[in-house]
Order: C-alpha cells, then sequence, then structure tokens
C-alpha cells in the first residue's frame, strides 16, 4: 500500500514540475522585456511631498505661467508663483463643511474650481479673492468639471453627466443636455469640447459631442471593468481597464461599427506588474505617460508601442491618480497624502 501512495506521490510531483516548466516557457515567450520594462535612463519627475493629508484632483495655471493652483479632498486649495516648485496652502472660509475639490481652469486670470458637495468657486483675479457661486438646488449632480472658455464663461459638468454653460459669470445657464446620464466613475473632456464617462462601476462608457441632446452609452468590449478613460493626441479614445490592461481606440465611422467603438487589441505594458493603472497623460503627439498604484509610472516614446518604467517613481509612497501636461515642458502628476510629481525635463530628478 505504502508503495502505491509513494508512486502516486511523485507522479503528481512530475506534472507538477511540468505545470511549472511550461508556465516557465510561457513567461520566457513573451519575453522578459514585456514581463517586467526595461528602465528609462533618467527619471524627470522631481517628487514633492506637501504638508497635508489630502489627495490632489486636479491643477491649473493662470495668465502668468508660473502662477498655478493645487486642489484636492479636504477643502484642499494651493497656490504656487514659481511654476510648481513650491506651494502654499490657501483656506477659504466655506464655512464649517468640507468639500472635495476635484477640477480647477483658468482663462487668463479668471478661474474655476468645482466640488463635492455642490460647490462652486469664481475668480477674476488670479485667485486673490474667491467667490462662491450659488447653484440651484435642482441642479443634477454636483459639480465635477469645469472648463473655462472665456471671459464670464465655462462650461460645468456633474457627478451624473449634466453639462451646462454660462457667458455671464454664472448668474444664468444654458443646458447643453437633456438627460443627465447617470452616476459617473470620472469624465474626460476634450480640447473641442467632446466629453467621455465610465459608469460608477465600471460596465459602459457613454459619450457626448456638442450638439448632441444626449449621452451615447456604449458597451465595454470585454469582461474587464473599465478603470478610466479619456482622449489620446489626434482626438481618439484610449482607455485603461481593471488588471493594467489598455486600449487605444481607432479613427473611422462605418455602418457596422459605430463612432466610439473601433478599439485596437488590448495590451498588457507590463504582465509582471501587479498594480492597475489609473490615468494616461500625452506630453507629446507620441510620448505619453500611464500612472498607477503603489508609485507604478510608465512612459511609451511612441504612442503605445514600446514601453519603459520610472522605476524611481516606485518610491513615490502613494497612487498616482491623475496626469496633466501643460504643453511638452510643463507637467505634473497628482498623487495621495500629499504627494505629486513636477516633471522636469533639463535635468534627472533626485
Amino acid at each position: 500500500m505504502q508503495t502505491v501512495l509513494t508512486d502516486f506521490f511523485n507522479g503528481r510531483v512530475a506534472i507538477g514540475l511540468k505545470r511549472l516548466l511550461l508556465v516557465a516557457i510561457a513567461i520566457l515567450t513573451v519575453g522578459c522585456t514585456k514581463f517586467f520594462l526595461p528602465s528609462l535612463d533618467s527619471n524627470p519627475w522631481q517628487m514633492i511631498a506637501l504638508e497635508t493629508d489630502s489627495t490632489f484632483s486636479d491643477v491649473a495655471f493662470a495668465a502668468n505661467a508660473d502662477h498655478g493652483w493645487l486642489v484636492g479632498s479636504r477643502s484642499t486649495l494651493f497656490e504656487t508663483t514659481d511654476g510648481g516648485e513650491t506651494w502654499e496652502q490657501k483656506v477659504l472660509d466655506l464655512g464649517e463643511r468640507r468639500y472635495t475639490f476635484t477640477s480647477v481652469n483658468f482663462s487668463g486670470d479668471e478661474g474655476w474650481v468645482a466640488g463635492l458637495p455642490s460647490v462652486l468657486l469664481h475668480t477674476t483675479d488670479g485667485g486673490k479673492s474667491w467667490a462662491n457661486v450659488p447653484l440651484s438646488n435642482q441642479l443634477p449632480g454636483s459639480p465635477l468639471m469645469v472648463t473655462a472658455l472665456a471671459e464670464g464663461s465655462v462650461e460645468l459638468a456633474t457627478d451624473v453627466g449634466a453639462i451646462y454653460r454660462t457667458d455671464d459669470g454664472g448668474r444664468h445657464w444654458t443646458a447643453l443636455v437633456q438627460a443627465a446620464v447617470g452616476v459617473v466613475r470620472n469624465m474626460t473632456r476634450s480640447d473641442d469640447g467632446r466629453y467621455v464617462a465610465v459608469s460608477s462601476r465600471g460596465n459602459f462608457y457613454s459619450t457626448w459631442e456638442p450638439g448632441q441632446e444626449s449621452w451615447q452609452p456604449h458597451n465595454r468590449e470585454n469582461s474587464k471593468r473599465l478603470q478610466n478613460m479619456g482622449f489620446t493626441s489626434t482626438g481618439d479614445l484610449w482607455l485603461i481597464a481593471r488588471g493594467g490592461q489598455m486600449q487605444f481606440g481607432q479613427p473611422g465611422e462605418s455602418p457596422e461599427v459605430p463612432k466610439y467603438e473601433s478599439w485596437g487589441e488590448p495590451l498588457r505594458p507590463e504582465i509582471g506588474s501587479s498594480w492597475g493603472f489609473l490615468d494616461v497623460g500625452y506630453r507629446t503627439g507620441n510620448e505619453l505617460w500611464v500612472s498607477g498604484g503603489s508609485g507604478t509610472l510608465l512612459m511609451s516614446p511612441d504612442g503605445g508601442e514600446t514601453w519603459l518604467k520610472d522605476k524611481p517613481a516606485g518610491d513615490v509612497p502613494s497612487n498616482l491618480y491623475r496626469i496633466k501636461f501643460f504643453g511638452g515642458e510643463r507637467g505634473f502628476i497628482l498623487g495621495q497624502r500629499g504627494y505629486l510629481l513636477r516633471y522636469m525635463p533639463d535635468a534627472a530628478a533626485v
């Protein structure tokens, strides 16, 4: 009996070793450069740690390119006058309620800050003073995104997909869509006024173009839930799905494939990474950066064909939620617990 059990055990071990060998061969077949990405030659990002526990949401600059504002949770508002090298916290008298500021945007020295629960701030002097703009109790949802268009003109989108515009500094608003889309996980606006929004559970996404009466819903392409979506440098869509998977939209429209539903093959830039991706930012037409959990930061110099990893960013004790570039020479990656990264193109950051 003992011999039979020993032979059975040895057989199971042999099968297990064979399976491990097959897995190892499969990994080698994929290639080490994709399983664990090669590192960038130098790190162009400077880590900045501010004295706050807040998670940052957005950053924008006024008429003076060195004068900017950083917003986030817990009514957090920071100001810089040296292009983002140093930041000073500003405290506004907004009563006892704490807000999560989700968006900030400027046109010249006129700026707007939106947040949850319903709050909209307005400045006409670069931020020397801020006014609380009254909003209707009937507003569908809470302000999520603001886009300053011109003097007195701003576009406001809420967290359920209502979109409004004012041309008189917030005294009167015009609805641009007839119905909200529902609670969204995140929302992105292109430079030409198009929107894409991911549903709160990542089950589907919706698009809207100026002139349309309502949002257009789209099913996700596979079983992986959507994490985030946005627009590429050419105006097509990109998406991030759970598990570090990405896809890039393709141009063209036909009766068989509706607009915004044509996609390239799914890709995982780094198979060996267990951290999901959170955002994509284009520094140039071809160079894009992808940020994620636990300091994950990748770069592609050729539109997503090949990838490199910024390994020093892995030392940042924060998830990296948002990437924003202002031209090719200035950029920021926003994190949590007061951490952000500042792009420094002329020198490798320490």
